[in-house]
């Protein structure tokens, strides 16, 4: 099985900065992708970015220039830099890990998530 934990959310004001982590326990193979998705009340989960197979990275539009996604692979930890917050990335913020069970099936994992709040 494998654990994922964030960290790293809080309350930032209008144009600052902050950088989430997702540590990563257990049986950690074959990542087939990994990434961090958001849920603002009263809205469905969406895409913030992730990382595919090879290396491929993919940005929600809302947080492309703003937000850098990285990974450590001696840690286990997947990051989140996100700058020039605004209200609009208001939500919680989970990590995700899809990994290569078969040739046919991946396994999902998700965090438990971690509020932003960006407010003055």
């Amino acid at each position: 099985q494998v654990q994922l934990v964030e960290s790293g959310g809080g309350l930032v004001q209008p144009g600052g900065s902050l950088r989430l982590s997702c540590a990563a326990s257990g049986s950690i193979r074959s990542v087939y992708s990994m990434g961090w998705y958001r849920q603002a009340p009263g809205k469905q989960r969406e895409l913030v970015a992730k990382i595919i197979t090879g290396g491929t990275i993919n940005y929600s539009d809302s947080v492309k220039g703003r937000f850098t996604i990285s990974r450590d692979n001696a840690k286990n930890t997947m990051y989140l830099q996100m700058n020039s917050l605004n209200s609009e990335d208001t939500a919680v913020y989970y990590c995700n890990v899809a990994l290569e069970n078969t040739v046919y099936t991946r396994r999902v994992y998700w965090g438990q998530g971690t509020q932003v709040t960006v407010s003055s």
